[in-house]
């Protein structure tokens, strides 16, 4: 990449870093805060699956929001939208107030987060598109692995510091933007605004998207999210269940795994990509994340199951990045409606998941585990089937050789 690329990467990495890791920060003290204020459990499934929420319903308009009033406003309104949320959540107790606050956060995470992927699409060339994925996701795995680390570090100023410091740094990263970023330089789209596509609903977004030839790069988004956050919701409780670790066993579990997803996103992904190509990838690691799931069902040890958890892990740090790169390959011209439909299928992942992992867990413990175990499977049949209809339709438009 050239010096000005890479310091572009570098305001938007830290973009995403600040944005990814300020909500993290009130991960480890959310539940002792929601006590503080008599509530429990139920409101801290719902703070999850309102953001998530927000961010589904808006992630779409959002996406076409950025292709035609440019990627830089997006980023900065995201932004903002996420410092007003943590302002909103350390300024008051009342839960619905708080409820709120997650809404405007959603939001704002709608805003930032495609803006930020088409962003990487306008300032790369096809063959940097991976390595700037990478250098990205990076930075929110990033962001995941530090926030909760200085939440719990800074709950012992009070419950409510983290989320002021949050909110805090949230700002500044505002400013730095509004000072620093500057609007990508983009080709203008081959056919003009439709306004009347702006004014589409969800469905018929959603049902615009089954026509694009991303769809199986979004519905494997979709599916690896739901994955990794049902694994990630019940991880906790089994490995609690199971093999009785301790609190510190559990963190050190997920610190390491985020560990892990960063240096795989910013030293591997690109190199295997370039090597064997996005297909090849993205085939290889949904099998090696559903082998991981069925390790998972014979784990005997807590050491055991934290390996099966870091071959999953290492699997999703791979995937997301490809799937982002191969998505934004055949979007063309609507990068931001590709990035938007793109979070709004993570999204749907990151309510869902959750959800159906919490009430089968209730049945029984490996049943989230089955489930993802299954989902992954036929993920990868349906990915194979739509890679060779692929191959056959670009080799019938390739001219006949003489």
């Amino acid at each position: 990449m050239s010096g000005d690329q890479r310091k572009k990467m570098i305001i938007l990495m830290i973009n995403m870093f600040i944005a990814i890791g300020s909500f993290g920060i009130i991960i480890p003290i959310l539940p002792a805060y929601l006590v503080s204020i008599n509530q429990g459990g139920t409101a801290a499934g719902l703070m999850i699956a309102i953001f998530a929420g927000a961010q589904f319903i808006f992630s779409p308009i959002a996406g076409k929001w950025a292709d035609q009033y440019g990627r830089r406003k997006m980023i900065i309104w995201g932004l903002a939208g996420l410092t007003l949320s943590m302002f909103v959540f350390y300024a008051v107790d009342s839960i619905w107030w708080l409820y709120a606050s997650r809404v405007i956060g959603g939001i704002g995470a709608a805003l930032l987060i495609p803006a930020i992927f088409a962003y990487v699409a306008d300032i790369t060339t096809l063959d940097q598109r991976a390595k700037g994925n990478s250098l990205v996701s990076a930075s929110m795995s990033l962001g995941i692995v530090v926030g909760p680390g200085i939440g719990g570090f800074l709950a012992d100023f009070g419950l409510k510091t983290p989320f002021l410091v949050s909110a805090i740094v949230s700002l500044i990263s505002v400013i730095f933007s509004i000072v620093v970023l500057k609007e990508s330089e983009r080709k203008q789209p081959t056919n003009a605004f439709d306004l009347s596509l702006e004014n589409e609903s969800m469905a018929k977004k959603l049902v615009r998207s089954i026509k694009m030839p991303f769809f199986i790069p979004l519905i494997i988004t979709l599916v690896m999210s739901f994955g990794l956050m049902a694994y990630e919701s019940v991880l906790g409780l089994f490995v609690d269940n199971q093999f009785g670790a301790t609190p510190q066993e559990i963190a050190f579990m997920v610190t390491s795994t985020g560990i892990v997803s960063v240096i795989v996103q910013l030293f591997v992904v690109d190199r295997i990509v370039r090597t064997y190509g996005e297909g090849k990838v993205l085939n290889v690691f949904i099998g090696v994340a559903a082998f991981g799931f069925l390790l998972s069902l014979f784990a005997s040890s807590y050491a055991m199951f934290f390996a099966i958890s870091l071959i999953i892990f290492l699997a999703t740090s791979i995937l997301r990045p490809v799937l982002n790169t191969l998505i934004s390959k055949l979007a063309g011209d609507e990068q931001g409606f590709a990035m938007g439909m793109n979070n709004a299928y993570m999204s749907i992942g990151n309510v869902l998941g959750p959800t159906l992992a919490g009430l089968l867990y209730d049945v029984k413990i490996t049943y989230p585990f089955i489930l993802g175990l299954l989902l992954l499977v036929v993920t990868l049949a349906i990915t194979m089937i739509w890679q060779k209809q692929t191959h056959k339709q670009n080799a019938a438009l390739k001219p006949n050789k003489v």
